[in-house]
């Protein structure tokens, strides 16, 4: 049995998925590889044929994704990974190193791609209010046991904020373990909207959820916007 699990959620993502499989594979000897697909329309299945372990079909929604396929793992750590973000070099040794020291989750830092001297920027307040927080996003890779995601029960199968909301009931367990080793995240949305637009939108989602506003709510609102897809 291997000792690593990376889940991936899924949705019409053929345009870049053949690279980001094939940098996964030499993790395959220790980890399995779950694709939870949300009903892709393109050929995202095609191209997944032979790289990863094992390709499920979900109802669509991330954290809904997710779940199901943290319900085909076998393995004793979870990997939640965007099929546009890259784990950096001995990954899955950094996750393990946590583990043996007593981690139950955690997550990585994060690097943003693009051209916007910006980015860097965001990249690193991202970095600082998640280590000062306790909260990790799903961009940072998110990971943490089997036996600690069940007690958990889960992503909360909320429509937005879900990445959220998992990190604050993991948060009374105990802290993240915050790898200081950069997963490399596509900046595609915020090259496409713009980074200030994107930097306000995302603060604007996250203040209405603090004050009370339903996921449901912020959705619509996520999807009005169109910088993220449904």
């Amino acid at each position: 049995m291997r000792k690593f699990s990376i889940i991936i959620p899924t949705l019409n993502e053929a345009t870049d998925l053949s690279d980001f499989l094939l940098a996964l594979q030499p993790l395959r000897k220790h980890c399995e590889i779950i694709i939870a697909d949300g009903g892709s329309t393109d050929d995202t299945h095609k191209i997944s044929i032979g790289l990863v372990d094992q390709f499920i079909i979900s109802a669509r929604g991330r954290a809904l994704q997710m779940n199901a396929g943290a319900k085909q793992v076998s393995a004793e750590i979870l990997i939640f990974l965007h099929a546009d973000t890259y784990l950096p070099a001995q990954a899955l040794q950094s996750i393990q190193q946590g583990i043996d020291r007593g981690a139950q989750w955690g997550r990585f830092n994060i690097h943003l791609t693009g051209e916007s001297p910006l980015l860097k920027i965001v990249a690193q307040m991202m970095n600082w209010r998640s280590r000062l927080s306790g909260i990790a996003t799903g961009d940072q890779a998110i990971f943490m046991t089997s036996k600690v995601f069940e007690s958990v029960g889960g992503f909360p199968e909320i429509a937005l904020m879900e990445d959220i909301e998992l990190s604050k009931r993991l948060k009374y367990i105990s802290p993240p373990y915050c790898i200081k080793s950069k997963v490399k995240s596509s900046a595609r949305r915020w090259a496409t909207f713009g980074v200030w637009r994107t930097i306000i939108l995302m603060w604007r989602l996250r203040l209405l959820y603090f004050f009370g506003v339903s996921p449901e709510k912020l959705a619509r609102l996520y999807r009005q916007e169109k910088c993220f897809k449904p």
